[in-house]
């Protein structure tokens, strides 16, 4: 019976180290950079590092221009006050006095008679 038993535990141990081996060997395989798992976990992680670095470039470009977009927001906000002001005070002038149907003259320089007098002076 003794005989027995040692010849199932050496059997068992046999089997064992045959299991390690071929574990071992599926491991080293699984590891390896150049065409196993352990190459494309390398390049999934060298592109996870660089989608990082875009994410936070967008994020710096969109604040920039979130910020640059409030900026005119508030300038085109202040200028449509400004005309509004402006197109108030319209109304209060009085109406011009060519609204009798007469045709107001004006009077221009041409800036090559300007030249001349300024030349002949």
């Amino acid at each position: 019976m003794e005989f027995i038993a040692n010849v199932l535990l050496g059997a068992g141990a046999i089997g064992a180290g045959i299991y390690c081996l071929v574990l071992s060997r599926r491991l080293k395989a699984f590891n390896q950079l150049e065409n196993g798992m352990g190459g494309a976990i390398a390049v999934l992680s060298a592109q996870v590092d660089d989608m990082t670095r875009t994410l936070a470039e967008a994020r710096n470009m969109a604040a920039k221009s979130s910020d640059t977009l409030d900026e005119m927001t508030g300038r085109a906000e202040a200028a449509a006050r400004k005309l509004e002001l402006m197109l108030a005070t319209l109304h209060d002038l009085p109406e011009s006095p060519a609204s009798d149907g007469r045709r107001l003259r004006v009077l221009r320089r041409r800036a090559e008679t300007e030249n001349r007098v300024e030349a002949a002076g």
